[in-house]
């Protein structure tokens, strides 16, 4: 049995061959991913190793809770400093003090991401004299005096800034001229993976980062000879409250995990890609393995004649399928291997990754081969067992025992009962509220396996709606419709293939739609403000900003939107302070009751329905608070508004809670113009600001725009793997036909024999391909869309101008796409079809 199951892989090299490329596919972006992942990985931990190979020990804040009135646990002083640089077996002792800092290019637009600029200070002692060997100078010399300032070597690359040029650079909002003095290399990961770091003198980025005198960090570098842990026991007798001791290695761990963390939504997006293309690919491999089976129905059948058991039987075909899973699995390897290598290539281009060799580890071979092998036999296994049950009577004719009207009715209860509890379950969870999230994944899973059994059942009415068009294509059409139906199972599996793909991107673009609409709603109801203006990595924005655009002749009201931490009734809150003299001019809230009336006086708020209804508030309410720094006072209820994703919580003057501020800092500021939103106000509301890069000017249409730019991200990645079903449902479709034609050879043959030409065939052939993947599309659709009714009904519980709103333009280009994958498919079968000799067609038994 052995023999004649490798006999029977080399005679359908055809079919193997589709049917390979289907595993191949999936198992190449499971490795490619494996591959770019621990290439990353070993990357980055090299990387961090090398940026803290001068570091043996750090003392830092250990992120417990901070003293009352300080939102962090107290900074390092220069005494701690002092002591640790006296510390027995320590050969130094740096201070670190870093924070946000936004550099501009030579066309004064933000360099990097917003989140990865940042900045920190050149230690060089405390006589100022000594060197810091975390930032080797390259060229030019180090900060030494405010003004100037050292720059990586990788961003003076990207930008072209050389030793002397002036940048314009930002902190906290006022735009800084600064000078360059040197350009350093560092091994620092944040920077090998494409952010910027910009060093000052120390005394200037402690005011800028911290206060004169304070740190976040003391690094220690231990002598020859003593070890991390030694320097680390030591260090731990003078530590300050709130502070810690770790070694460098376990710096240098933390820093690889949190930067492989934050490339993580890429590893679970190509590995979604990989699952999506094995799932279809297993309807290919079944639907590969019956058309075997068909084929060889007299010669499995006169095996059993000739003493072969069920099981033989069955183990012949599964050590086939075993056969193409490995030598696919073994390809799909070595196609990862090249796809990891070419995204390592493009990363490293773009500058996010640091330099380092492909790693492809023992464990990704064993997955790549795993996947390949079990995949192909599971997907074997029902047509191998359909293959043992081939009676031996069979022999004496040529066909095959179709499926029985009982086996199809079983099927057919089966998926019914899934599909019914499957759709219960979704439209119970639409009303659940929080809890819903498993109730509902439950049940879409269930509906979309309950309505894959149930395909063979709905294939029939749907392809015979297509009846009416096909007419128009005479007899070919109607032979088209007929042999769409002829095999209920093996037509519904192809479909399922490309309804699996549609169903996910119909339903996600749905979803993406209807939120965008959302948004803009929102922005649009509860704003009445032109701009809002903001820091570009959101952190807090100097107050320095409002005042500069309340200077502007443009700017007709301004409000900054300023957080303030408070104790109300022994819980902690947050206060959004406001000028309460202007915010009715920019914000348009809706009121149940009250209003802003009184609130600019700083002893009244307005507050959110959700937060009065849990506090018990109605206007007029009083109840006293404690700010941060300890003082108390009593704040009444002016209004009560519904509160948005936008605009939430309570709302209260800035003359109440600025005093109790230990620094000063708004969020955001809104600004209304005497001649609205346009391109020409927004620049010369950014002229006013200086230009500055680490500053955002959004006007409604920007904030949508943003919003939209980070959905349609997520929906490209979602076309992508949309793409790999596409092409792995082409495969599955071309099986189909082909299998057709195989079985239709003597049928196809009378039709030429009474005057059907070839035109004719390829017609028949094609209209089949067509009716088939059109009915796989109008599935997904329709699919699609319940599924993104029902998820926004979860949405709409948090985002109150959460309406559905149906793409037609896009689920219409999705259906034109099934429908030229319908076309493309049937490109080879229709050809084989029209070719094929009518007298030996006839002949054939």
């Amino acid at each position: 049995m052995l023999r004649t199951a490798l006999r029977n892989v080399f005679a359908h090299k055809a079919r193997l061959l589709m049917t390979m490329l289907a595993v191949l596919l999936g198992v190449a972006f499971v490795s490619g991913t494996l591959v770019f992942t621990s290439t990353i990985s070993d990357a980055f931990h090299k990387s961090s190793e090398k940026g803290y190979a001068n570091v043996d020990v750090s003392i830092r804040q250990d992120g417990g809770d901070a003293p009352e009135g300080r939102d962090s646990a107290p900074p390092l002083s220069q005494r701690t400093l002092d002591r640790a640089g006296e510390l027995s077996g320590a050969e130094s002792a740096t201070g670190v003090v870093s924070g946000f800092a936004a550099l501009s290019d030579k066309d004064g637009k933000l360099v990097g991401d917003g989140f990865s600029t940042q900045g920190a200070n050149y230690y060089a002692g405390r006589d100022g004299k000594g060197s810091d060997q975390r930032y080797p100078m390259k060229d030019g010399a180090a900060p030494r005096a405010p003004g100037q300032i050292a720059l990586d070597a990788k961003t003076a690359e990207r930008t072209g800034y050389q030793v002397g040029d002036t940048v314009r650079m930002s902190v906290n909002g006022p735009v800084r001229k600064e000078k360059i003095t040197g350009i350093f290399t560092t091994d620092d990961g944040s920077v090998a993976a494409g952010g910027t770091l910009v060093l000052f003198d120390n005394a200037t980025a402690q005011k800028l980062f911290a206060k004169p005198g304070e740190y976040t960090e003391i690094q220690l570098k231990a002598e020859p000879g003593v070890s991390q842990a030694t320097l680390k026991e030591r260090a731990e007798k003078i530590l300050p409250s709130d502070a810690e001791a770790v070694t460098g290695k376990k710096l240098a761990d933390e820093q690889s995990k949190s930067i492989e963390s934050s490339m993580s939504s890429m590893k679970t997006s190509l590995l979604a890609f990989a699952g999506i293309a094995l799932f279809v690919g297993i309807f290919i491999i079944a639907n590969t393995f019956t058309m075997l089976v068909a084929q060889r129905t007299k010669e499995l059948a006169l095996l059993r004649a000739v003493g072969a058991g069920r099981r033989q039987v069955t183990r012949s075909v599964l050590i086939e399928a075993l056969v193409v899973g490995a030598v696919a699995g073994l390809a799909g390897m070595a196609a990862g291997v090249g796809i990891g290598a070419g995204l390592r290539a493009l990363v490293g281009k773009m500058g996010t990754m640091p330099d380092g060799p492909l790693v492809i580890e023992p464990s990704t071979v064993a997955i790549s081969l795993a996947v390949g092998v079990v995949i192909t036999v599971l997907a074997a296994w029902l047509p191998a067992r359909r293959a043992a049950k081939i009676p031996p009577v069979a022999a004496m004719g040529s066909v095959h025992a179709p499926a029985t009207t009982r086996s199809l009715i079983v099927r057919n209860v089966i998926g019914a009962l899934l599909s019914a509890a499957g759709a219960v379950l979704v439209l119970m969870a639409t009303g659940m509220g929080d809890g819903a999230k498993a109730p509902m994944a439950l049940g879409a899973g269930l509906l979309l396996i309950g309505v894959f059994v149930l395909t063979p059942l709905l294939s029939r009415p749907l392809i015979a709606a297509a009846a009416p068009v096909l007419r128009l294509f005479n007899v070919s059409g109607k032979l088209a419709r007929q042999n769409a139906v002829r095999n209920p199972r093996r037509t519904a599996a192809t479909a399922s293939a490309l309804m699996v793909g549609l169903t996910l991107i119909t339903g996600l673009t749905v979803i993406a739609g209807s939120v965008q609409k959302a948004v803009d709603k929102m922005a649009t109801d509860s704003l009445k403000a032109d701009y809002t203006v903001s820091m570009a990595n959101f952190t807090p924005l100097s107050p320095q900003v409002e005042k500069e655009l309340a200077r502007s002749e443009q700017v007709t009201a301004t409000s900054p939107l300023r957080n303030a931490r408070a104790e109300i009734g022994g819980d902690t809150e947050y206060l959004t302070g406001v000028n309460g003299s202007t915010i009715d001019q920019l914000t348009s809230l809706d009121f149940t009751a009250g209003g802003w009336s009184g609130i600019s006086g700083g002893k009244q708020i307005v507050v959110d329905s959700d937060m009065a209804k849990a506090q018990g508030w109605k206007p007029g309410s009083r109840f006293q608070v404690t700010y941060e720094d300890g003082e108390k006072a009593w704040l009444s209820v002016a209004g009560i508004y519904r509160g948005n994703e936008m605009i939430h919580g309570i709302l209260v003057d800035n003359k109440a809670v600025t005093p109790h501020l230990e620094k000063v800092a708004d969020m955001q500021v809104l600004a209304k113009t005497k001649d609205g939103a346009s391109d020409q106000v927004k620049k010369t509301l950014e002229k006013q600001l200086g230009n500055n890069p680490a500053v955002l000017v959004q006007d409604k249409k920007d904030i949508s725009e943003a919003i939209a730019q980070m959905i349609n991200i997520l929906l490209n990645m979602l076309y992508g793997l949309l793409a790999m079903a596409v092409i792995v449902a082409v495969l599955g479709v071309i099986n189909t036909l082909a299998m057709s034609v195989f079985e239709r050879g003597q049928e196809i043959g009378m039709l030429r024999a009474i005057g059907l030409d070839r035109r004719g065939v390829k017609r028949m052939v094609r209209l089949e391909s067509l009716v088939i993947s059109l009915f796989g599309g109008v599935l997904g659709i329709g699919l699609g869309v319940f599924f993104g009714w029902a998820a926004g009904e979860l949405i709409a519980d948090s985002l109150d101008t959460y309406t559905l709103v149906l793409p037609w333009g896009r689920m219409g280009v999705f259906l034109a796409l099934a429908a030229l994958v319908g076309v493309l498919a049937a490109l080879w079968p229709a050809r084989r079809a029209a070719r094929l000799n009518m007298l030996a067609a006839i002949k054939t038994d």
